[in-house]
C-alpha cells in the first residue's frame, strides 16, 4: 500500500519561512517524480515544484522561483519544501504527489498518487 504523508504546515507572517516534508511508504521505488501542488478555495490545483527522484532535477512554477526550494533524502523517502518569503495569496492547502514516469509535468492529472495535503496559512 502507498502512502504519502506531508508534514510542517501552518500558520505565519507575510515574509515568514516554512519547510514541508513528505514522506513516502510502500512500493517507493516505482516512483519517479515527485512533485507539490497547492489549491486555494474555489482554485485550481496548481504546480509549485517538482523533482526527479534519481537524478534531482528540479522545476518550479514562475512564482516560486527563488524563493522555494525541492530537495529530497531518498535514503530517508523524504522530499521537501523549502518556503521562504511567503505571500499571504500562497495561503492554500499544499498537497505531495508521486508520478511513476520519468519526466516533471506540471499537470497534477499526470501524478498517480496523493498525500492527504497539509494548510498552510500567511497572513498579511
Amino acid at each position: 500500500q502507498v502512502q504519502l504523508v506531508e508534514s510542517g504546515g501552518g500558520l505565519v507572517q507575510a515574509g515568514d519561512s516554512l519547510r514541508l516534508s513528505c514522506t513516502v511508504s510502500g512500493r517507493t521505488s516505482s516512483f519517479y517524480t515527485m512533485g507539490w501542488f497547492r489549491q486555494a478555495p474555489g482554485k485550481e490545483r496548481d504546480f509549485v515544484a517538482g523533482i526527479s527522484v534519481s537524478s534531482g532535477i528540479t522545476e518550479y512554477a514562475d512564482e516560486v522561483k527563488g524563493r522555494f526550494t525541492i530537495s529530497r533524502d531518498n535514503a530517508k523517502n523524504t522530499v521537501y519544501l523549502q518556503m521562504n518569503s511567503l505571500k499571504p495569496e500562497e495561503t492554500a492547502v499544499y498537497y505531495c504527489a508521486a508520478r511513476t514516469r520519468w519526466s516533471i509535468e506540471h499537470d497534477w492529472r499526470s501524478y498517480d498518487y496523493w498525500g492527504q495535503g497539509t494548510q498552510v496559512t500567511v497572513s498579511s
